[in-house]
C-alpha cells in the first residue's frame, strides 16, 4: 500500500486497471454505486469489523437473487441488502456513503482518479488512486483542509515531497508527483501493498532472527541511500516499514526527514524532541541540532529490538518517562538475547551497539551495520559490534556529568580515608616512641 505509515490497511488487493471498465460504462446499482465502488465498500466494511467476510458473501448472494428478479431495473445496493439483513445499521450505511462522497470530492486532482481512502495522519489524508496517463495505481496524500491555510504547514508538506524526490531506491517508497489543485496540496507516491512491521507486532508476533536481520538490513540499505544524499529519516519505527507481498521491504514516511546540513531547519527545531518516544535516539530527545545518521541507526536498533523480543527497549507510563530512559545512563538496557534466548549472542551484540546511548559507541555508518548483518546471516560473529567499551557510554557528550562524579568521588574518598588512617597510625606510633625516648634520656640524666 501506500507510503503512509498511518494507513488503516496495507494488504488490500488493488483492482486491476486493465480489467476495470470506466465509470461511464460500468453498471450501477440503485444508489449509483459502480462495481468498483461496491468492491471498495466491501473491503472497508470488513476492514473496520462492521461485518465478517462470510456475512458480506451471504448478502452478495441474496442481492444477486434479488437482482435476477428486478426485470432490468437497477438492483438493490449491497448496502441496502446488508441493512435489510440487519448486518449494518442505517447509520453505518449513511456514514459509509458520506465518506465515499467526501473522498471523491477531495481527489479532484487532474490526472488522477480516486479508488479508496487508505488512512489519515496528523497532516494529511491518504488515498489509493489511479494515475490515468499510465494506468497505474498510486497513493495520493492530501494536506488536511484545516492546515491548507497555514503557510508553515504548507511549507512542511512541500518539503516532504521535495526530500522524497531526492531518493530513488528499492527499499524506499518513491515519490512520483506533487502540486496544488483547487486549493488542495497533494503529494503522489508509489503504492505499496503489504502489512507493516507494526501490524505483526500488534498481533504479538516475534520475528525469527534471520527474518528480522534480513528486514533490518534492507532498512539499513535505505538509510545508506538517504545518508549518501545528506538526508536523515528521524522517524524509523515499525509502522514506517512495509513488508511487500513479494517479500520486499519499504521504508515509508519522510515527514520528519531533513538534510543534515540544513541549518535553518536545525535551528528552528533546536531544543525540540523530534521523533517517536519508543524509538527515538537520545540526541533527538535532547533536541540537538547536530543529529546525524547514527540517530536513524539507533531507531532501527529499537525497532529490531522490538521485533525479536516483542518488547520496546524502554517502557513507561508517559512519553516523557520513556524518553528520559533513552537518555539516562543509569537506566540499563535489558540485553535482547536475555529476553529471547532463541536469538544469538551475536545479534544481541549488534542490537546493543545500535542502541548505545553514547552515539560515539554506535555504528558510524550504515555500511558497518550492513557488514555485521551479513556476518549474522552467514552464521558468523559480528565484526564491528562490541569493539567499543560499554563503560564509555556514560560519558556521552556530557549527559552523564551529573551522575558519574558521585561514584568516582566516593571511591576516592574511601581510598583517601584508608590512606589518612594508616598515616595517623604511623604518626601515633612515632609519637609514642619519641615520648619513651625522652623519658629514658631524662632518667639517665637524673641518674648521673
Amino acid at each position: 500500500m501506500a507510503a503512509p505509515a498511518d494507513a488503516d490497511n496495507r494488504s488490500t488487493p488493488s483492482s486491476s486497471p486493465s480489467s476495470s471498465p470506466s465509470s461511464a460504462s460500468t453498471p450501477k446499482d440503485a444508489r449509483g454505486l459502480s462495481s468498483l465502488d461496491e468492491s471498495n465498500l466491501e473491503r472497508s466494511i470488513i476492514r473496520r469489523g462492521l461485518a465478517t467476510p462470510g456475512e458480506v458473501e451471504a448478502c452478495k448472494s441474496h442481492r444477486a437473487k434479488l437482482a435476477a428478479q428486478a426485470d432490468g431495473t437497477p438492483g438493490p445496493s449491497l448496502l441496502d441488502v446488508m441493512v435489510g439483513a440487519k448486518v449494518l445499521t442505517k447509520g453505518q450505511m449513511a456514514r459509509l456513503l458520506q465518506e465515499r462522497g467526501e473522498a471523491a470530492r477531495k481527489l479532484e486532482i487532474p490526472g488522477y482518479t480516486i479508488i479508496e481512502k487508505l488512512g489519515k495522519g496528523s497532516m494529511g489524508v491518504v488515498f489509493k488512486a489511479r494515475q490515468n496517463s499510465v494506468n497505474r495505481t498510486v497513493a495520493v496524500k492530501i494536506l488536511l483542509d484545516s492546515l491548507a491555510q497555514n503557510k508553515e504547514f504548507i511549507r512542511r508538506f512541500e518539503r516532504e515531497a521535495q526530500i522524497a524526490a531526492k531518493l530513488s531506491h528499492n527499499n524506499i517508497v518513491n515519490a512520483i508527483d506533487a502540486g496544488e489543485a483547487g486549493g488542495r496540496f497533494f503529494f503522489v507516491m508509489e503504492y505499496v501493498e503489504g502489512p507493516t512491521i507494526k501490524d505483526f507486532l500488534d498481533k504479538n508476533k516475534i520475528f525469527e532472527e534471520k527474518d528480522a536481520v534480513r528486514i533490518a538490513m534492507a532498512v539499513a540499505e535505505a538509510l545508506k541511500h538517504a545518508n549518501q544524499r545528506g538526508l536523515i529519516h528521524r522517524d524509523v519505527k515499525p509502522e514506517n516499514v512495509i513488508l511487500t507481498k513479494d517479500g520486499g521491504v519499504k521504508l515509508a514516511d519522510l515527514g520528519l526527514a531533513r538534510l543534515t546540513g540544513d541549518e535553518t531547519w536545525g535551528l528552528s527545531e533546536a531544543g525540540m524532541a523530534i521523533g517517536t518516544p519508543y524509538y527515538i535516539s537520545p540526541e533527538q530527545v535532547r533536541g540537538q541540532t547536530d543529529v546525524d545518521i547514527r540517530a536513524d541507526i539507533y531507531s532501527l536498533g529499537a525497532t529490531l529490538y522490538h521485533m525479536v523480543t516483542g518488547k520496546v527497549p524502554y517502557g513507561g507510563d508517559t512519553p516523557s518517562e520513556v524518553m528520559r530512559k533513552h537518555v539516562d545512563p543509569r537506566v540499563e538496557l535489558v540485553p535482547p538475547d536475555h529476553l529471547n534466548t532463541k536469538i544469538s549472542s551475536g545479534l544481541g551484540m549488534v542490537i546493543e551497539t545500535m542502541l548505545a546511548k553514547n552515539r560515539e559507541n554506535r555504528y558510524t555508518t550504515p555500511d558497518d551495520l550492513i557488514l555485521d548483518f551479513k556476518c549474522l546471516l552467514q552464521g558468523d560473529s559480528p565484526m564491528i559490534a562490541g569493539q567499543k567499551p560499554d563503560s564509555l557510554e556514560a560519558l556521552a557528550e556530557g549527559e552523564a556529568d551529573d551522575y558519574a562524579p558521585t561514584t568516582v568521588d566516593e571511591a576516592q574518598m574511601i581510598e583517601m580515608a584508608g590512606y589518612v588512617n594508616a598515616r595517623n597510625q604511623i604518626i601515633a606510633a612515632l609519637a609514642v616512641v619519641l615520648a619513651l625516648s625522652m623519658v629514658t634520656n631524662v632518667l639517665m640524666l637524673v641518674a648521673r
